[in-house]
């Protein structure tokens, strides 16, 4: 691994350090350029103008590429990877982020690299890199050079050196069709060779190519370079403006767009996403991200849109621009900028301050480098769905998920508007496919593109956390993720649901991951700088440790002891508090007990001192969890398609999964498992999902029973809602009354029911036990040796 400073000024900070580097110019006359010029020199490959010959495509150079030397005119070139490039999708902007894809790709060399040689990694250190402060380098790129000197990082060994001292072991490729004596010229056409899907952002400083250089490659890739660099247009955000903010966050796109298809005369689109203001909250209750009734409160609608009109009442784009030299915030710039997007196009001249060719494309690639410097990341998913970014590697991301017999699904629930992956996708119709699933809703179809990256890398590096799973449902993974923050926020859905959008690449793949393990997590507040132009409070995602400093403190037991105690203290109040207390007296019995999900841990183990208060609502948060990433326990396939063959089918939230599938298809095979999975998907309620995957469960049971048949179709809605009615019975001889009995309105079930632990004496397999007995009461035998 080679280190390099992009400027002088960072080579001094690094050895404020004691780390020695070189910088850019030191390694003269090495050079070194950013992967996607690779990428357009890789266009020539092919390209013949006579024989009307285009060349190869403009294709992402991955890690492998990238960790080579390429010898071209004979000048040795080294590449910097992609994912280090800030110009590409907005992971690279987050610092963590990139020493976490740096971790991730070594460990991917380490067991990839076939070639002859050792790979070579050229890790650049830019100005992005600095705090925020710019006075020194950010603490986690310190902390990762100092591992890669150490000479093992991320499950690779590594060596750290100069770019001069690897000359001799690294692989080197030498780009002959790019030679002074092949007919490939680089200036054919001025347009050919940049025209990637990328070719607006900016490139690296110009310290990583020779400007004065008058040979045609070094013209070429200045050229690129000099097209790429973004110029500032935009003016400053106005902090003393007195006048009220252009949009209201209380108007949905649908209010907006109503103006302004009116000047262009057609009809509103029925549309019910909403225009991702400052706020977000309409654009967020659309969604439902956080399907909790009571976290949504009526907003007052009485705000007026102040959008300058014409003398004819239409809207004045001229007059709109100069609006946005009195936005107090980034997000009414964007804001401003979308509608004109949406209006006039992404190409229209916005003629900003006189200045010809300023258009809106323009001004958006501005804007988000500026959310960039200020890490606004909940403005960077905004504008990154407004301008259409994709992550360059979604293909193969989806790719690898699939490959791994793990299927895919964008949006959420029902279908059709959950659109179901099962092949390989090129990337323009997997966008189009993400986009249409979304509801046009930008910023989630780019987060969605996000947790498909996350997923993918999970999956290549700990393939132990998708164990039963076959369909990772994208959009109820971000659902959850959103209902998370809530909870351990203890704030509204749409407060929830701005800061799961305002979290940062690292933290939104580490609160991934945590759902995906099981593990409890914490969230901490912090304040963000006076100049942020964010409503929200910045927000980090930790894992939580054991408290108590003895065993029996950190698993409760003292703690349950004591509250055990109380409720024996306390039997003698109301009938509605013993209810209550005898409630939690049931669930703190059975904390003890191993949730469905193999991976999840016992909430003991992490909260010794917790209250009731704090456990209350987390066996619902578990079932709904593993609902969400269609976790099912282990040979749970294998077993459904024993007790298949006892019946003649299983109903399912109305659909049927028919005994003949046992006929066609084996216990083990793949196929047999998706049938399963497409029937238990029609159901949107995640932990709805899971009590029918408990009542199953126990349903197999009966497969070892010597029955020869248990029935015609068993409706396995029937047998939960059974189980819920015998649990009321029982909440309701103590006395419970009111808010205790309370029924989610769209299954009809009670809410403390699904909160309720699996085992023990009032967990739900007592109660979907009892159930199934009531239910196949004909057919089950009549002793209660061979039912126990």
């Amino acid at each position: 691994v080679t280190v390099l400073a992009e400027s002088n000024q960072i080579k001094s900070l690094l050895q404020d350090h004691g780390i020695n580097v070189q910088s850019i110019p030191d390694i003269h006359p090495l050079r070194v350029q950013p992967a996607r010029i690779l990428s357009n020199l890789y266009t020539m490959l092919g390209r013949n103008k006579n024989m009307k010959l285009s060349g190869r495509p403009h294709r992402h150079i991955g890690v492998l590429g990238t960790s080579k030397l390429y010898v071209i005119r004979n000048q040795i070139f080294a590449f910097t990877p992609q994912f280090t490039d800030q110009h590409h999708f907005y992971l690279a902007l987050d610092n963590q982020m990139i020493v976490e894809m740096l971790k991730i790709e070594l460990a991917y060399l380490t067991s990839c690299w076939r070639m002859t040689g050792r790979p070579t990694l050229t890790f650049p250190i830019t100005h992005t890199m600095l705090a925020d402060d710019g006075t020194d380098i950010h603490p986690a790129v310190l902390a990762t050079i100092r591992k890669l000197e150490d000479g093992y990082f991320g499950g690779a060994r590594v060596k750290i050196g100069k770019l001069s001292e690897f000359l001799t072991t690294s692989f080197h490729t030498h780009l002959s069709f790019l030679d002074p004596d092949c007919d490939v010229k680089l200036f054919d056409d001025p347009n050919e060779g940049r025209n990637s899907p990328d070719s607006e952002y900016g490139g690296y400083s110009a310290d990583f190519c020779e400007k004065e250089s008058q040979d045609e490659l070094d013209q070429y890739i200045n050229d690129v370079l000099q097209s790429t660099a973004l110029k500032s247009y935009l003016p400053p955000t106005s902090k003393t403006a007195n006048q009220p903010p252009v949009f209201s966050a209380n108007h949905s796109t649908e209010e907006i767009l109503s103006i302004m298809v009116k000047t262009k005369g057609l009809e509103v689109p029925a549309v019910s996403m909403s225009l991702p203001t400052k706020v977000l909250n309409t654009h967020r209750k659309s969604l439902n991200l956080v399907d909790n009734p009571h976290f949504f409160e009526t907003k007052d609608r009485g705000n007026v849109l102040h959008m300058p009109k014409d003398a004819h009442g239409d809207l004045d784009c001229r007059k709109l621009v100069e609006q946005l030299k009195e936005c107090p915030t980034l997000h009414d710039q964007a804001d401003i900028l979308y509608i004109l997007h949406i209006l006039k196009g992404a190409d229209w001249d916005t003629g900003l301050d006189g200045q010809y060719g300023v258009t809106v494309h323009c001004l958006l690639n501005e804007l988000y480098r500026k959310a960039g410097l200020h890490q606004e990341w909940g403005l960077i998913r905004y504008i990154s769905g407004i301008l259409k970014k994709r992550v360059e590697v979604l293909a193969e991301a989806c790719t690898d998920l699939l490959s791994h017999h793990k299927q895919l699904t964008v949006g959420l629930p029902p279908e059709p508007r959950e659109k179901i992956i099962t092949t390989p996708l090129p990337p323009e119709k997997l966008i189009d496919l993400i986009y249409e699933a979304s509801g046009q809703d930008i910023s989630i179809a780019v987060l969605t593109q996000e947790i498909i990256m996350y997923l993918a890398m999970y999956v290549r590096s700990q393939p132990s956390l998708f164990v039963e799973m076959l369909r990772l449902r994208i959009g109820l993974i971000i659902q959850v993720m959103a209902t998370e923050l809530a909870r351990s926020l203890k704030c509204s859905g749409e407060e929830a649901s701005e800061s799961l959008m305002n979290l940062s690449p690292f933290d939104m793949k580490n609160l991934l991951h945590h759902i995906l393990s099981g593990k409890e997590f914490g969230v901490e507040r912090s304040l963000r700088p006076v100049d942020s132009s964010s409503s929200s409070p910045a927000i980090s995602i930790h894992e939580m440790g054991h408290s108590g400093a003895t065993k029996t403190e950190r698993s409760g037991i003292t703690k349950l002891k004591s509250e055990m105690k109380q409720v024996r203290i306390f039997c003698q109040c109301s009938s509605e508090n013993a209810a209550v207390l005898e409630l939690c007296y049931v669930r703190f019995c059975s904390w003890s007990s191993t949730p469905s999900s193999p991976t999840s841990a016992s909430p003991s183990g992490s909260s010794g001192d917790m209250s009731w208060g704090d456990r209350k609502g987390q066996w619902l948060r578990r079932r709904r969890l593993d609902g969400a990433i269609n976790r099912v326990p282990v040979g749970f396939y294998e077993k459904v398609w024993k007790i298949l063959q006892k019946c003649h089918g299983l109903s399912i939230d109305g659909y049927v999964l028919p005994s003949s599938t046992t006929r066609e298809m084996t216990p083990c095979e793949i196929k047999f498992a998706v049938h399963v999975e497409s029937v238990l998907n029609h159901v949107p309620q995640p932990e709805y999902r899971q009590l029918l995957v408990e009542a199953i469960l126990v349903l197999t049971f009966l497969s070892d029973i010597e029955v020869n048949s248990i029935g015609g179709i068993i409706c396995v809605d029937r047998i939960v809602h059974i189980a819920n009615d015998l649990f009321l019975q029982e909440l309701k001889s103590f006395g419970a009354t009111g808010s205790i009995l309370e029924k989610d309105v769209a299954t009809g079930i009670c809410h403390f029911f699904y909160d309720s632990a699996p085992s023990g004496a009032y967990g739900t397999m007592t109660y979907l036990t009892k159930a199934i007995i009531i239910y196949l009461h004909d057919f089950l035998p009549s002793t209660g040796c061979a039912m126990q």
